[in-house]
């Protein structure tokens, strides 16, 4: 019985640590995002490539595109002040913990196990603005193909910071049908690349 108690304890404090480290996280993040229409933006722009894609008609399906594009700069400027914002947080609070469930305050406990948020973000903000220019130059399909998956990757890494990277993952399998590795490896070849080095290949593969 007093095993039982005991272990029982134990799992109480577990998940009040747990909740009261990710409403730490939930309210630092969104303490700098709410002053920007990110999330809307990224609605606005993942439906209309989704209504340019299904489009039949060239003419209007070169006018969606042509719409999309101001859609585009608009989110990209803005992700780009969120990012330069956030880069002055203390690092201390923007480590985040590359095993995969979440572990109350692992960032301070295992400090090794951990990469920064900012450089994160810095990452996606690269690759946004390099598939909104379009030096690539990608057709507008291969664009809206591209631009959803560096937008999903970033929305990953928010989820993953906020909870956990199997819930980030778990999340994206539920909203988008697609899994993190098929994300990670979607984005633009600059991405994937810098990405899968700040948080671990073997992390971006599964």
């Amino acid at each position: 019985m007093d095993i039982l108690i005991l272990a029982t304890l134990v799992v109480i404090a577990f998940g009040v640590l747990k909740a009261r480290d990710q409403r730490r996280r939930v309210l630092l993040l969104g303490s700098h995002l709410r002053q920007y229409q990110i999330e809307k933006l990224m609605e606005n722009l993942t439906d209309g490539y989704l209504r340019g894609l299904g489009e039949q008609d060239p003419e209007r399906r070169e006018q969606i595109w042509g719409l999309l594009a101001g859609t585009e700069e608009a989110l990209n400027g803005q992700f780009q002040r969120f990012v330069a914002e956030f880069s002055k947080v203390d690092a201390a609070e923007t480590r985040v913990s590359k095993i995969a469930f979440a572990l109350p305050y692992a960032d301070r406990l295992l400090p090794d196990l951990t990469f920064d948020l900012r450089q994160a973000f810095a990452i996606h903000a690269r690759g946004m603005a390099e598939v909104a220019q379009n030096r690539e130059q990608r057709s507008p399909r291969d664009k809206a193909f591209t631009m959803s998956a560096e937008l999903f990757l970033m929305q990953h890494t928010c989820h993953w910071f906020c909870r956990s990277r199997a819930v980030a993952s778990a999340r994206m399998l539920a909203r988008h049908k697609t899994s993190y590795a098929q994300l990670v490896a979607a984005v633009s070849p600059q991405t994937r690349k810098a990405y899968c080095a700040l948080v671990g290949a073997a992390a971006a593969e599964r």
